[in-house]
């Protein structure tokens, strides 16, 4: 990260992210423009050019696929639960009553009901690469944003194609935003409070100089001269500079810089971390949708803690109105900016949850069948895919394994994953998903 030298300038910056955490990546909004105005601009000049990107939202801890999208009311009430289904605006389907945003743009997404090839491991390697940490220590396979950085690069230098916004858990491998494998460190998430850009200092700029721009202007052109002048710079020193002399970056993270009645339809969520899982920064959506518009390919983001052995309904009444407020505004964002045939969004956990409530009001780990919702990218929503059984306990119909998903998301990348090899750093090829295809329903 940046590191500016601190003076007195203290406080909070937004919402669940300190002053400190933008000034470390380098917040400086250079000339006052905001980032639709800078797009803008570049767009006038011919610069901006279209891409695909993904947005992956973790719901780490596994969330309860029977109390969400895959309701069965007819069923013994220990195994129902609590919640109603409520009809959504896509005549027959159902989901769940504390979804209600979602059910007005039900078109808009597509349910797949039947997904498997979970196994009991609370991490997110499932949702970031399409396979389970014991597959993943085995074989070192690259998460997606390490591989579309690796295939297809940065649609500009100064912001990365792969940034990680997943905030730090206590459980550890719920916060991890996706990892680089054999592809190596040059193609790992740029995450705002990682260690990839530490010690990088802005010569001669303190905190109290911030607001003198001609001083800040200053000390950028003798940092750009700098850095100009090293020679055999590796390409992840590289990488951190163009980013550390750009203020773009930093621009699409500082959402005080969109329009307060767009920020304030995404709600605020929870700034304090759900037990030893994440925080609900509904913010980080938004952030997200920035990013894309930046210039990122992919962003991963962890979402709250979903592993409820006990009061799961208590939880979800509180928790799931915060992920309906703050996915629809975000799939709403991508259709009103045109982006929904090019920017897919996937929402999922490591696995499902047990179908008999347990005794302490509480559903336990189930990686035999999950949900999973997805929107944008061009592909065909308003639909359900796949079934479970009466009771929830293993596809009835059509399951769907993660890597299908996976194939799919990336055959809307541009990506045939299935034949295209993937180079590691010893220029040694690697078919990840050989023999794989996409979900025909969806392309």
């Amino acid at each position: 990260m940046l590191t500016i030298r601190k003076g007195s300038a203290t406080g909070g910056f937004c919402d669940g992210v300190s002053r400190r955490e933008f000034l470390k990546i380098g917040g400086l909004a250079l000339g006052g423009l905001t980032l639709p105005q800078l797009l803008a601009v570049e767009a006038q000049a011919g610069i901006r050019k279209s891409h695909k990107a993904i947005i992956m939202v973790f719901l780490p801890g596994g969330p309860p696929h029977q109390d969400m999208f895959d309701l069965k009311p007819d069923a013994p009430a220990e195994i129902r639960g609590e919640f109603k289904p409520i009809k959504t605006n896509v005549p027959g389907i159902e989901i769940c009553e504390h979804l209600p945003r979602l059910a007005t743009m039900m078109d808009k997404f597509a349910i797949i009901r039947s997904l498997v090839g979970a196994r009991d491991e609370h991490a997110s390697n499932l949702c970031f690469s399409g396979y389970t940490v014991a597959e993943s220590n085995q074989n070192h396979a690259p998460c997606m944003g390490a591989v579309v950085s690796k295939i297809h690069g940065s649609v500009d230098k100064t912001v990365p194609a792969f940034v990680g916004l997943s905030p730090k858990c206590a459980h550890q491998p719920w916060g991890d935003p996706g990892d680089a494998g054999f592809l190596g460190l040059q193609h790992s998430p740029l995450r705002p409070e990682g260690p990839l850009m530490a010690d990088m200092t802005i010569k001669g700029v303190s905190l109290e100089r911030l607001a003198d721009r001609r001083k800040l202007l200053a000390g950028l052109d003798r940092f750009r001269r700098d850095v100009d002048s090293l020679k055999g710079v590796d390409a992840l020193n590289q990488r951190a500079f163009d980013l550390l002399t750009s203020s773009k970056l930093v621009t699409a993270l500082d959402v005080t810089k969109e329009d307060p009645k767009i920020r304030a339809g995404y709600g605020k969520g929870r700034m304090e971390p759900v037990d030893d899982g994440a925080a609900m920064i509904n913010d980080h959506f938004l952030a997200a949708r920035r990013l894309v518009e930046a210039g990122a390919r992919v962003v991963t983001l962890a979402y709250g803690r979903w592993d409820y052995h006990g009061n799961n309904f208590g939880q979800l009444k509180s928790y799931l109105p915060m992920l309906d407020q703050a996915l629809c505004s975000l799939v709403t964002d991508i259709h009103q900016r045109g982006l929904d045939k090019d920017v897919s969004v996937v929402v999922w956990g490591e696995f499902g949850r047990t179908p008999t409530i347990n005794k302490d009001g509480g559903r336990d780990h189930w990686p035999r069948v999950s949900s999973c919702l997805l929107a944008g990218g061009g592909m065909r929503t308003g639909q359900v895919i796949g079934s479970t059984n009466r009771f929830a306990e293993e596809p009835d119909s059509r399951p769907i394994h993660y890597k299908e998903v996976f194939a799919t998301l990336y055959k809307q990348m541009g990506i045939d994953i299935s034949n295209v090899p993937i180079l590691d750093e010893a220029n040694r090829p690697h078919y990840l998903f050989d023999g794989v295809e996409p979900i025909s329903e969806l392309v």
